[in-house]
């Protein structure tokens, strides 16, 4: 099963930016305060952990992710590493511009979950029950992105 959600936000860094390019290129400080990133190890050249994902029925997926970090022009990419020898995991991508103050996001989560084959009405409606619930969830996990990256602007 492939569950697919993207976020775009906007945050201002009140010191310039000189000060924005450095914080969308610091995966270790931008990401520091979002709460629903576990085990989380981030560098000049990528970032890699757990994204903690409550599914309902299956309860809390631990989902790992790795991407790579390419700085550009005028922000940085994340560019996901494929775990396709994980039971469960996540793509992870995004891009982050920089013009003037502003800080433009964009944050695109492919989650890929195995689940046993489905077997007859029963098992075909749990696994749209189940599919439906995931896809809320990541989709309310992107949502709180803004948040924690604004948590962490501030503190910066």
């Amino acid at each position: 099963m492939i569950l697919h959600a993207a976020e775009e936000f906007e945050l201002l860094h009140p010191d310039g930016p000189e000060a924005a390019r450095a914080f969308v290129r610091d995966p270790a400080l931008a990401l520091a305060k979002v709460r629903f990133l576990r085990g989380l190890k981030a560098e000049a050249t990528g970032v890699l952990g757990e994204l903690v994902v409550p599914v309902p029925v299956l309860g809390e997926v631990d989902l790992p992710f790795q991407s790579d970090l390419e700085p550009t022009a005028d922000g940085a990419r994340l560019i996901p590493r494929l775990l396709d020898h994980e039971r469960a995991w996540v793509e992870v991508a995004g891009v982050a511009r920089v013009q003037g103050h502003q800080m433009h996001f964009q944050f695109d989560f492919k989650a890929h979950l195995a689940l046993p084959e489905a077997e007859g009405w029963g098992g075909a409606a749990f696994e749209k029950m189940v599919q439906a619930a995931a896809n809320r969830t990541l989709s309310r996990v992107g949502q709180s992105l803004p948040a924690g990256m604004q948590a962490a602007l501030a503190e910066s």
